[in-house]
């Protein structure tokens, strides 16, 4: 039996970022199967099959072979407590992915090895380095012929601005693709090898110890020649600077044909930081704290249609959770009883009885919480850091088709703005506009609306608009015009929707005395 500090040091919560296509929903799913939660793998692109990724849930996801919410799944391996978060992908979705890597201890960047580093995939890291957050990288599809290893590392360095060290190289790739020379474990793993096979050792000169048909290979000396010059130019592996960000150690592989993906796990397992403090208004937060206390990251309406049901997941920093205890929601001061909580494998669920800090659940939510909200129990209340909101680019006017569809219109809209996925502005004739980072976004959003909540509604586009927010919030409505269009957000905020940076200048310039702002500054 662990005690209280073992479980939660045995905790490994991560990320798993990358440009769409890259293959991390395969990757996932591979180490769904590692960690005995899954027994087959569905693939992203198999609809004829009708076999769908087992994170994807949502029936957009099904219909376009993409992720657009964040998943969380949890297994145990080797020891190990995993919570995986699978983010979405497609850039539209940004920022339900800048919000979940403020839930989780470490990432995994998956990049495509012919693609190389992706504009998706340079946003997302740039996030992670900000947060400090310590990355790990799956240069992915190795199975395919793509950019020369040496070549991804250049990329790696000179694009993100961080130092690497391949804890592999692969020997091949495409139909070449012979294997990867393991310079962690001192051994190659070859593709394609009988279990038996499958590791060959090195001696001490980092050559095959035992005789094989790859020495024969000009691919086995070239990658003698490639890893002799990372042994004597190359960075040094330094746990430290893994932990600060600094140094992301890289694993060469294919998620499609799960060839090095138990070695990155059991690897990455070793390194990945446990669960580490969270700041508050109150000073830094230590994870192994007696005291409950957690963040909801993301809220989650209908994930089972049947039930009409809406999650909020919280990611647990200090204490231990148990069901049926009670909690103060910091925002409010209210305290309530958390007898309805669950975790999470892509859509099956189980009740959770018992969570430590590092750990995702999901707590049944009626309307209570909202994105950001911290609950802690005991008489030491606290609020964690609030979560990063993006201003929204793209705006259209929403209406229900159907006007005897107005209570689940309203239902509809309120539910799924307080996900983050889409923000609400009001004119002052009480005029809904939905605000989005992408088109996707509003795409989804239709979606949703027709299957989950059986409305149809016209969406009419009124083109990119730059909003900014107001300081003291008093503004003369007069102000109001086509070309400076004057909302309330959700949150009963003044808002100018500029038509262009032109049409901003032009007001800051004519009210100076009005002082605009940027919530994402």
């Amino acid at each position: 039996m662990k005690t209280y500090t073992e479980e939660v040091k045995s905790r490994r919560t991560f990320a798993i970022i990358s440009h769409p296509d890259a293959g991390k929903t395969t990757l996932t799913e591979q180490l769904l199967l590692f960690g005995g939660a899954i027994r087959a793998a569905g693939t992203v692109k198999g609809k004829k099959s009708g076999k769908f990724a087992t994170s994807d849930w949502m029936e957009i996801e099904k219909q376009r072979g993409i992720s657009v919410t964040s998943s969380v799944m949890q297994f145990d391996y080797n020891g190990y407590r995993v919570n995986i978060l699978d983010t979405p992908g497609h850039e539209d979705f940004s920022e339900d992915t800048y919000r979940t890597l403020t839930a989780v201890d470490s990432a995994v960047m998956v990049i495509d090895s012919a693609k190389g580093i992706e504009p998706q995939t340079i946003k997302l890291f740039k996030v992670c380095r900000m947060r400090g957050i310590p990355i790990f990288t799956f240069m992915n599809k190795l199975d395919r012929v793509g950019k020369a290893p040496l070549e991804l590392i250049a990329e790696l360095e000179e694009v993100l601005g961080i130092e690497a060290y391949p804890m592999n190289w692969p020997i091949g790739m495409g139909k070449e693709f012979l294997g990867i020379y393991d310079r962690f474990y001192h051994r190659i793993e070859t593709f394609r090898a009988e279990e038996g096979d499958r590791f060959l050792p090195l001696d001490d000169r980092g050559e095959l110890a035992v005789n094989h048909p790859m020495k024969e290979s000009a691919l086995y000396t070239q990658v003698l020649e490639e890893v002799e010059l990372l042994n004597e130019a190359g960075n040094e592996f330094s746990e430290e600077k893994i932990r600060n960000g600094l140094l992301t150690p890289v694993f060469f592989g294919s998620a499609l044909t799960n060839f090095g993906v138990q070695t990155f796990l059991e690897t990455f397992l070793q390194f990945a930081p446990e669960p580490q403090p969270r700041h508050s208004d109150q000073g830094d937060i230590d994870p192994l704290d007696e005291q409950f206390s957690g963040f909801i990251f993301k809220i989650q309406a209908n994930m089972n249609p049947k039930h009409r049901d809406r999650i909020a997941f919280v990611r647990v920093c200090s204490g231990k959770f148990e069901r049926g205890m009670s909690v103060t929601l910091a925002r409010t001061g209210k305290t309530s009883k958390l007898s309805q909580s669950t975790q999470f494998l892509a859509d099956d669920r189980s009740t959770v009885e018992e969570a430590v800090s590092g750990d995702i659940i999901g707590l049944y939510d009626t309307g209570t919480y909202q994105i950001g909200d911290t609950i802690v129990d005991g008489k030491k209340v606290f609020q964690y850091d609030p979560l990063p909101v993006f201003t929204p680019e793209l705006f259209a006017r929403v209406t229900a088709k159907n006007v005897m569809k107005q209570k689940q219109f309203h239902k509809g809209i309120h539910q799924l703005v307080q996900e983050g996925a889409v923000q609400l502005f009001k004119t002052k004739y009480e005029d809904y506009i939905l605000g989005a980072v992408g088109q996707l976004q509003f795409d989804v959003f239709v979606n949703r609306m027709k299957n989950e909540y059986n409305v149809d509604v016209v969406m009419e586009h009124i083109g990119s608009k730059i909003a900014r927010w107001i300081e003291d919030d008093s503004v003369d409505e007069r102000l109001n015009s086509s070309r400076n269009m004057l909302v309330r957000d959700r949150n009963d905020r003044n808002v100018f929707l500029f038509e262009n940076n032109f049409a901003l200048r032009w007001f800051q310039e004519k009210h100076p005395n009005i002082k605009l702002y940027n919530p994402m500054d």
